[in-house]
């Protein structure tokens, strides 16, 4: 059996903080976007818009096209209003959750397991797909863009499949922020050390940690995470002043 680590950036840590001219773009993106309620302004963060740009080879037009169709989806779908209660059913079996430990960048990390699939509602299972993202999104240090996701195929058909028959169906960029790593593998022990903490990471990745997934204490702190929700999302957070 394989495990998949699809890591949003290359082995090396890529810089947080743009340059002259990456920052030229980002205002340039801000001009085009116009007028933003409170919540799409915090969401349309240099971080935010970097993410896009880069998606975007730096074309600033489709770029801001992409965020504009974003700030769209989010304005209808209200993702930031989801709490733990209205989805928690989905989460019972740990099929996808937030990690209690960062990677050695900072990146927050997901965890998801196909094989712990649990419901047949495809709008909730999209629905706490959102939850988790937006909860990653959440926990992202200052000026960090980019989170991990460790997706464990044991179990799963999937885990069968050639990484030359996945990687056609990827765009080049993707291509080379997903490594398959195996568990009797030494060169795929080496990718998983770089990135992790061992004795944090879980067993099932390679790690020395074998507590497993807990559903009552990640419940206790998802409904911490969302009573810090809506300050998330106010004006008075872009205000505050770091220590």
């Amino acid at each position: 059996m394989s495990d998949s680590i699809k890591k949003s950036a290359s082995n090396e840590c890529e810089k947080l903080f743009p340059s002259g001219e990456q920052l030229a773009k980002i205002n340039e993106v801000r001009k085009l976007l116009g007028p933003l309620s409170d919540r799409s302004s915090i969401y349309c963060s240099d971080a935010s818009i970097s993410r896009y740009l880069t998606a975007r080879n730096w074309n600033v037009k489709k770029a801001t096209k992409m965020l504009k169709e974003t700030l769209k989806w989010r304005a209808e779908y209200k993702p930031e209003e989801i709490r733990w209660n209205e989805i928690a059913h989905e989460a019972e079996t740990g099929k996808i959750y937030r990690s209690n430990y960062v990677d050695k960048y900072g990146r927050t990390v997901l965890v998801m397991r196909p094989a712990c699939q649990n419901s047949k509602s495809t709008k909730g299972q999209i629905r706490y797909l959102v939850y988790c993202m937006e909860n990653a999104i959440s926990n992202l240090p200052p000026d960090q863009e980019q989170m991990v996701w460790l997706i464990d195929f044991q179990g799963f058909n999937l885990s069968h499949i050639s990484v030359k028959l996945v990687k056609p169906f990827l765009e080049a960029k993707t291509q080379n922020k997903v490594k398959f790593v195996y568990s009797d593998d030494p060169n795929s022990k080496k990718i998983v050390e770089e990135l992790f903490d061992m004795d944090k990471l879980e067993s099932a990745f390679g790690g020395n940690d074998n507590s497993g997934f807990n559903i009552n204490k990640y419940a206790e702190r998802m409904r911490e995470d969302d009573k810090r929700m809506p300050s998330f999302w106010t004006k008075e957070k872009e205000k505050e002043i770091p220590p």
